[in-house]
């Protein structure tokens, strides 16, 4: 449990400085003073250039590919711990290996676990995330776990657009679940999509369960990285009288062609958030910031405020 009136001081990890920035603001702050030595072979090592004794430290960093990303977060809170910081959290808003929370398949890893080992094992006191992939890696850590919802800024955003006939649609029997949510926030249908794959990425098949023509269609997930899921739905979704699909994804991963993919699709709109710096610009991506959701979220856990609200999907 923090301690009352401890200094705060924020720092933020190389790949996700802009966002830390927004996010400073939005609390009344600024980022703290760091330096990354690199070694010529690629070997990190971070240092604070300024005291973190007895603070709370909040280390802002997303840990998308490459694996860089995260070992600067593991060694960051590593170097706030042996610099006597009194709490270390990790404000992680996309979680990286989340998709890796259970073996699927014979002889496969958990990443997922294993993320969350190597984070208690730096020494972190608590973490702090967005639309993890899966739920149960809240139950990886014997540590809180603030796990926050990109929809309280997806759902009015789709509200100003002032459609009707808006249809939620969950891109697979795993965003069920996120879909529903959705769906009851915007008292709208909701369309399920089944696919089938031969290998991860590559979508075989894509159908649909539920009312589609004429419908103005938001395909809802917790993230977009190839595309190529999304794109086959808008098509099908399309030619079956759909008027508009737009995607809303909380993390843009847009690996490989999902640029490409998305600018030559059916798809209208892509929204996401900047949990994740976009790599090239397309008129076809909207991005909504995060940044005062978790800014409001910081000022409450740091006053020992209810964040319970922002639970709710």
């Amino acid at each position: 449990m923090m301690r009352a009136y401890t200094p705060i001081k924020f720092f933020a990890g190389r790949s996700s400085y802009p966002l830390a920035e927004k996010i400073t603001k939005a609390f009344g702050s600024e980022i703290g003073k760091t330096s990354v030595l690199e070694f010529s072979d690629g070997e990190l090592q971070p240092s604070y250039e300024e005291s973190v004794r007895g603070c709370t430290v909040f280390i802002i960093q997303s840990t998308p590919p490459p694996a860089e990303n995260l070992m600067e977060l593991l060694l960051m809170i590593d170097a706030a711990k042996r610099a006597s910081a009194y709490n270390v959290v990790a404000v992680i808003p996309y979680f990286g290996y989340a998709r890796q929370d259970r073996k699927d398949r014979p002889r496969a890893s958990i990443g997922g676990k294993l993320v969350a080992n190597l984070l208690l094992s730096a020494g972190v006191d608590r973490i702090m995330t967005m639309d993890l992939h899966a739920d149960q890696l809240q139950g990886f850590f014997d540590i809180p776990v603030d796990h926050l919802y990109a929809s309280s800024i997806f759902v009015p955003y789709i509200k100003s657009l002032n459609l009707d006939n808006i249809a939620v649609a969950a891109p697979d029997m795993g965003g069920t679940k996120r879909a529903n949510a959705y769906a009851r926030f915007l008292d709208t249908h909701m369309i399920i999509c089944y696919k089938t794959r031969k290998k991860p990425n590559v979508v075989e098949e894509i159908r649909a369960i539920g009312e589609i023509e004429g419908k103005n269609v938001f395909i809802i997930d917790d993230m977009i990285d190839t595309a190529g899921t999304v794109c086959l739905a808008a098509e099908m979704m399309k030619n079956e009288g759909a008027k508009s699909v737009r995607v809303v994804a909380s993390h843009p991963v847009l690996s490989g062609h999902a640029y490409d993919r998305i600018n030559e699709s059916f798809i209208d709109e892509v929204i996401v958030s900047d949990s994740i710096p976009i790599k090239q610009g397309s008129d076809k991506i909207k991005v909504l910031s995060i940044a005062e959701l978790f800014a409001d979220v910081i000022n409450k856990v740091y006053n020992y405020q209810s964040i319970s609200t922002h639970f709710i999907i």
